[in-house]
Parts: C-alpha cells; sequence; structure tokens
C-alpha cells in the first residue's frame, strides 16, 4: 500500500502512536482507560465509539474522580479485551485520526506472549477494524532493530547488518533481559524483572514523605514521577556520593552549618492542581535508579540485580554468540534514560564477567563488554516497527494480510516472522 502503516507500541505505563517513516511517534499517552459503570463491560464499534462515555490518556487521568480508572496492560500484557479494544478505538480514530481500513497495521507484543493473544490481537485486527494487514512484532527485536539504526553512520550500508545482541528493555512496569541472535529472541534465555519505573517513583515518593516534604498526597505521585524523570541519575560509587550528600557547608555570612550543595531545590506546577510546589531534593536523586543494582530497596523478596541478570541470560545462550551478546547490549525504554546509565551497568556488568574470568586463570579471555545508548532510546520499539514498515520490500513480505487472514483464520498470526535488515 502507498499510505504509511499505523504503528502502536503498547506499553504497561504509555503507548506510542503514529505512522511509519517517521522517527518520532506522533502521540504518546498513559495506557490507561476511564470508564463510566454503565459502559464498562460494553464493547464499542467503530461507528458507535464516540456515544460511549470513556476516555484514554491523560483524559483518563483527568476524569479518574467520576470514572473508573483502569491501565490497559499489567507486565505488558493484555489482560481485558473489550477495553483494550476501546483503547485501540480512541488511538485510531480520534487522536490519529486514521481509517485503519486504509492503512496496514504494526503492533507490538512483549516477549513470551502466549499464540491465544496473538491470535485475539489478529481477530480485532482484521475482524472489528478491516485491516489490510497486519505485523505483531516482538518489542525486544525491534528495539535491536532500532539500534542498529541509530548507531550506524548516514554513508554505511544498513543492509545486511545482524540482528545479533542483548536487548534491556525498562518501561514503567516490567524489565526484561532479552538475548537476540540473528533476530531470533532466545526464548529459554529471557528474563523478567519485576523492577521498572514504577517501583522508582514509588522510592522518589516514600523518600519525599519521610522527609515530610510538603507535596499534597494528590499531587505526591506526579511530582515524584517528574523529579525521577528531570533529576534522577546513576552514581558510579554510592558510597562515595552519599559522603557528598552528607558534607555541611558552613555559610560565611550566618556562621552556620547547611545542607551538602548536592541538595536542590525543586519548584514545579503540579500538573493536576495547577498550584505551585517546591521541595527539596536529596539522596533520592541517586538513590533511586540504585534499585536496578540493589533491588531489595523496594522489594524485600527479590535480589538480582540487574547485571546479574543480563550476564546470566547471556552466559546461558550458546557459546558461540556470547562475546556478540556482551559487546552489544541496547537499552530501550524510559526507564534506561537516566544519566550514566549505561556506563553504570556496563561498568557493573564487566566487573561480573572479569571476576569470573580471573577466577578461572584466564583474564586475557575475558570479554568485551559494551553498553549502548542511542537517539531513539525512549521509543526504540516504536521507531523500530515504523522503521520496519517503512521497508516496503522486506515489509511486504512478513506482514499478514486480510486475505490471508480470511483464508487461514486468526491461526495466522500464532507465528511470529523473523525479519532480516
Amino acid at each position: 500500500m502507498d499510505t504509511p502503516a499505523i504503528v502502536i507500541d503498547n506499553g504497561t505505563g504509555f503507548t506510542k502512536m503514529g505512522f511509519s517513516g517517521n522517527i518520532d511517534p506522533s502521540i504518546m499517552i498513559p495506557s490507561t482507560i476511564a470508564e463510566s459503570m454503565e459502559t464498562s463491560d460494553l464493547i464499542v464499534s467503530k461507528v458507535q465509539f464516540n456515544d460511549y462515555d470513556y476516555f484514554i490518556g491523560e483524559e483518563a487521568l483527568k476524569n479518574s474522580s467520576t470514572h473508573k480508572l483502569t491501565y490497559v496492560l499489567n507486565g505488558g500484557m493484555i489482560e481485558n479485551w473489550e477495553q483494550m479494544e476501546k483503547y485501540w478505538h480512541k488511538s485510531i480514530f480520534e487522536y490519529l485520526r486514521a481509517d485503519p481500513e486504509e492503512h496496514y497495521m504494526v503492533l507490538t507484543e512483549p516477549p513470551m506472549n502466549t499464540p491465544e493473544n496473538r491470535e485475539q490481537m489478529a481477530e480485532i485486527m482484521f475482524e472489528t477494524f478491516g485491516v489490510p494487514g497486519l505485523f505483531i512484532g516482538v518489542q525486544a527485536v525491534l528495539a535491536l532493530y532500532a539500534g542498529v539504526y541509530a548507531s550506524v553512520d548516514k554513508s554505511e550500508n544498513i543492509q545486511g547488518k545482524d540482528l545479533t545482541g542483548t536487548v534491556v528493555d525498562s518501561g514503567d512496569g516490567v524489565t526484561h533481559v532479552i538475548p537476540i541472535v540473528h533476530g531470533y529472541p532466545i526464548s529459554n534465555n529471557i528474563k523478567h524483572i519485576p523492577i521498572a519505573g514504577r517501583d522508582i517513583t514509588k522510592f522518589v515518593s516514600d523518600s519525599l514523605k519521610t522527609r515530610k516534604e510538603k507535596i499534597p498526597a494528590s499531587d505526591l505521585r506526579e511530582v515524584s514521577r517528574i523529579i525521577k524523570e528531570s533529576n534522577c541519575y546513576c552514581a558510579p560509587d554510592i558510597l562515595k556520593e552519599h559522603k557528598k550528600y552528607d558534607e555541611k557547608i558552613k555559610d560565611p555570612e550566618t556562621g552556620k552549618w547547611k545542607q551538602s550543595k548536592k541538595f536542590k531545590k525543586v519548584s514545579m506546577t503540579s500538573p493536576y492542581s495547577g498550584k505551585r510546589i517546591k521541595c527539596d531534593l536529596g539522596y533520592e536523586a541517586f538513590m533511586a535508579p540504585e534499585v536496578f543494582f540493589h533491588p531489595e530497596f523496594v522489594n524485600a523478596d527479590y535480589r538480582e540485580s540487574l547485571d546479574e541478570i543480563v550476564d546470566m541470560a547471556i552466559v546461558k545462550s550458546p557459546l558461540d554468540n556470547r562475546l556478540d551478546l556482551y559487546k552489544n547490549i541496547v537499552l530501550s525504554g524510559g526507564s534506561t534514560l537516566f544519566k550514566n546509565f549505561d556506563k553504570r551497568l556496563e561498568q557493573e556488568v564487566r566487573r561480573r564477567v572479569k571476576g569470573r574470568y580471573e577466577a578461572l586463570g584466564i583474564p586475557e579471555n575475558t570479554p568485551e563488554v559494551k553498553v549502548s545508548q542511542n537517539v531513539v532510546q525512549q521509543a526504540a520499539v516504536w521507531f523500530g516497527g515504523s522503521m520496519l514498515a517503512d521497508n516496503k520490500e522486506n515489509f511486504a513480505g512478513i506482514v499478514s494480510t486480510k486475505e490471508q487472514y480470511e483464508e487461514v483464520g486468526p491461526s495466522i498470526a500464532r507465528h511470529n516472522p523473523v525479519f532480516s535488515i
């Protein structure tokens, strides 16, 4: 088709949507739906969707006091298909203002998504929305695809680049570590980590409450999220960083001792109440992202650090591919955007690998460890889908068409075709 494909990446925290060929998604909104009690159990048709009293995204959050608010995904998985259908409806018709019958559709899925879920996605897209073609891509593979595009110099030929690497994909609700070899996720080694953006936000929120910062309870979570995204960073050594915050400074005018310069005054306008909110930002600036490396800070039952999980996923992968998996660790998702996150993860993984090879008496064989950031990192999955669908020749060979669906049925979506660059 000559029209660009619609690309929708539904994440636990946020949904990114837009059209293929673009670098950035047109719209990014929370993956939330707010339904009135009377219509929450109804399925909408594409003709009637405006008649129903429900909201999605930011509008859902604004109407949460009068409507029932729900996140449409849990841990990256769709749990309520009626809500998901409603969410897609407004996304396509109201937000993108597109006719789905005129565009191929690219949807994304988490690792280990069930074949039954893929069939359900296909049934809704072909039957309800009448799309002419559908591709469902594994988020990690699309992120790796995006990373290759973002890292290749404009003078280089993208064709023939190998899709081998380890993807660390961390959004708002879940973190995955996925080794990928020649475009195939190694399913047995995919690791799920119950630590992600919401946990970091909660850490900031709890710290502010403990210090008794004067923030209205209704604004605390959103203020904490904004602080997290704007001010938090990874420190190479938390003990040394603690000492910097512990230092006291003597005021030359008053002679009194005051907090370290590391403490910051934060001021912002509440997105909900519109009130001006001021607070101090201290240790949580570097301690919040530290939950990735010390998950026991927020989850007493989980103690495996992110670097340990990355190392474990690669060690259990085929021997012939481990060198490539170590030297191409690709970051994806908003929770990997902290300043120096890539350097800290690289430092910790390298320390683990070096220690193991020294214990074996072969330090000279220690593999190179490289963690990569890129300019499309926050929307890497969406960008990967956009570039994939824009490559008309390759995309034509992997997209499932409506004609094929009518001949085979929903089972056409059970298997995820592997694509190449």
